[in-house]
């Protein structure tokens, strides 16, 4: 695999897409390295908030990743004007769930 990715062989249309080629070739244990890395890569986008908290939430479930590093990883993947009226709040929500319900509201107006 990594020989046709250096070769230009292999092409993926994504990440998502590359992602599933490894989870295919290598299954098993790489799996939760897979969910890691493809919560890593994550973004809001053209989404609604609630689309892509579904989505981090699905793929958040199995990377075994703890609180603070969801936090962290949910921050990077929104959207520019959300994530700056978030840092922009008087209180900044404390966990995972709160900052899911505060950016949500905020996309809501």
């Amino acid at each position: 695999m990594l020989e046709d990715l250096e070769s230009e062989k292999a092409e993926f249309g994504s990440a998502r897409e590359f992602l599933l080629e490894l989870r295919k070739n290598f299954g098993g244990e790489d799996e939760k390295l897979v969910k890691v890395a493809e919560l890593k890569r994550i973004k809001q986008g053209g989404r609604t908030m609630e689309e892509f908290v579904q989505e981090f939430q699905r793929v958040a479930s199995d990377s075994e990743y703890k609180e603070r590093a969801l936090v962290e990883e949910f921050k990077k993947g929104i959207s520019g004007v959300i994530k700056r009226k978030l840092m922009e709040a008087e209180k900044l929500p404390t966990s995972i769930e709160q900052w899911y319900e505060c950016a949500t509201n905020l996309d809501r107006y």
